[in-house]
């Protein structure tokens, strides 16, 4: 029979013994180490540990940093950039988006329009636009039930070939004249045209000088409204007119519009047409406030239906 253990030679009463730091420093060098390792391979640590050889260290974790934006365009090849935008044209103004493409250096998407005898659209993507980011130019201008179900059915084409974002550039609104019920029993056109734009499937709408800001609240997305101020301002820059000239409003709704157009034209005068609507498409001018004899009279609107 084995002589028992003296009270000093147990391991539990020396640890007791030992102070509260000692204890600590003890625990933290048999802690397992903080790597992920095998089973082996740790059980190899301990054991270097416990013969006093040094763990080797152990090399600093690369972690790829993401490129910025310019380098990775600057990586890619010049036939490669801009692969992932894909631009479409409906029937509507192909010429415009034609120049859009040229000016962006990308070729203008493949699509298949055509009518059949009942007069129903078909639309065909004739590439891929899976993962892409698509545009749609499409002004629903005369004949605006066709362009805008031409639009309708292109959106739905490309969302249902994944196309990862659709943009809906339409230069001009139809529809928005209607932006408010002016009489009873009065449909808002505006807020309706903006809900099948969004239920189609598109993600952003591009619109140009829309007939009024107001119309912009109506959408469910992103909308970004652009002004056709800055080319024009430009071509009058050019004429050297600005001594002789008078910009006009064409009714009292559009006095702010010509005020601010007059007001980057060197601050221009500006002269005021007081005109009555006897009913749509009609109008009789009442009244001209201003002075415009003898000068060169710039008319500023936001939409001009039968130039009256």
């Amino acid at each position: 029979m084995a002589a028992a253990s003296s009270p000093s030679s147990s391991p539990f009463i020396s640890s007791r013994r030992l102070s509260c730091a000692a204890f600590r420093a003890a625990a933290s060098r048999v802690r397992s180490p903080r790597c992920m390792l095998g089973s082996e391979q740790v059980r190899v640590v301990e054991e270097g540990k416990r013969m006093g050889v040094a763990e080797p260290r152990r090399p600093p974790v690369w972690t790829p940093r993401e490129p910025a934006q310019e380098a990775r365009l600057a990586a890619l090849r010049p036939d490669g950039r801009d692969s992932r935008m894909k631009i479409f044209s409906g029937t509507a103004n192909r010429p415009l988006a034609q120049e859009i493409a040229s000016y962006l250096g990308v070729d203008l998407g493949k699509v298949l329009i055509k009518r059949f005898a009942d007069g129903e659209i078909y639309v065909q993507l004739q590439e891929s636009v899976r993962g892409c980011d698509v545009f749609l130019v499409q002004p629903t201008c005369s004949p605006v039930n066709e362009n805008l179900m031409e639009l309708f059915v292109m959106i739905d084409a490309c969302r249902r070939a994944s196309a990862r974002s659709i943009t809906v550039v339409i230069p001009y609104f139809g529809y928005a004249r209607a932006d408010r019920k002016a009489q009873g029993r009065e449909a808002i056109t505006a807020k309706l045209s903006a809900n099948l734009l969004t239920e189609a499937g598109s993600d952003r709408v591009i619109v140009c000088d829309i007939h009024s800001t107001q119309a912009l609240g109506y959408f469910d997305i992103p909308v970004d409204h652009i002004h056709g101020q800055p080319v024009i301002l430009d071509y009058l820059a050019s004429k050297t007119i600005s001594k002789d000239l008078v910009v006009v409003s064409p009714d009292v709704g559009g006095v702010v519009r010509a005020r601010a157009f007059a007001k980057k034209l060197s601050d221009a005068p500006l002269a005021i047409v007081d005109k009555r609507r006897q009913g749509h498409n009609m109008s009789e001018v009442m009244h001209l406030i201003g002075d415009v004899k003898g000068k060169v009279a710039i008319m500023v609107d936001d939409m001009i239906d039968t130039a009256g």
